[in-house]
């Protein structure tokens, strides 16, 4: 039997101000701005910290008075290997899960987006694809190609075990190299994203909180 753990008075305040706020037994966890992985982006750059949010899902997940999450995305993308880490912790999270993509769920907030049991799209909202890019200096050489591909690789895996988007339209979206000026993948919208399957619905706020509402609900019936 699993044990319930209650949260400590300074446990709940740390989440507070980690990020998440709650209201109804719901967790609202909002990841914006630019993904921040293991170096520290300037004072004037917007950023959500992997090393928050990380042990935050953890106590949520164990908090026995949090009934579901609500994640609020509208992020410009970030460092890779954070982005995916954030988005397998909450892909496995036994309690209710819902998204909504505001705004924008660019580069790896595709993940992120489609880590939740069930996800939405604003209809003014927007997502880019695009292929794995690394800024600095890189090593000119075949390995370092195989790892950018094994990186692309790992993100189009999650993302089209977790959608209902087909792997090879994933991928022509991420190559497709008219759709940006100056770079390769596309741009796609609220109700296309929904069209392809890789998000489940067009929706705003009141559409995810019923939709939240609804699964810990569901998860409340006595089982035969």
């Amino acid at each position: 039997m699993e044990e319930n753990v209650v949260l400590t008075e300074q446990e709940k305040a740390q989440i507070t101000d980690l990020g998440a706020s709650a209201s109804g037994g719901i967790q609202c966890l909002s990841i914006i701005g630019q993904i921040e992985g293991h170096q520290i982006l300037g004072e004037n750059t917007k950023t959500t910290k992997y090393e928050h949010v990380m042990p935050l899902l953890a106590a949520i997940e164990e908090c026995e008075e949090a009934k579901g999450l609500l994640i609020l995305l509208n992020t410009v993308g970030g460092d890779i290997e954070a982005g995916l880490a954030i988005a397998e912790l909450i892909a496995s999270m036994k309690k209710p899960t819902v998204s909504l993509v505001l705004g924008g769920g660019h580069s790896i907030g595709v993940p992120l987006a489609v880590a939740a049991k069930k996800s939405f799209i604003a209809p003014s909202a927007s997502m880019t694809i695009h292929p794995v890019r690394i800024s600095g200096v890189v090593i000119g050489a075949r390995q370092t190609y195989n790892y950018f591909e094994k990186i692309q690789e790992r993100i189009i895996d999650f993302v089209t075990l977790h959608s209902g988007v087909q792997r090879e339209k994933f991928r022509d979206l991420m190559m497709e190299t008219d759709e940006l000026a100056q770079d390769i993948g596309s741009v796609i919208y609220g109700r296309e994203a929904v069209d392809i399957g890789l998000v489940d619905s067009l929706g705003g706020l009141s559409d995810a909180l019923g939709e939240l509402h609804r699964m810990i609900d569901e998860g409340k019936k006595p089982t035969s």
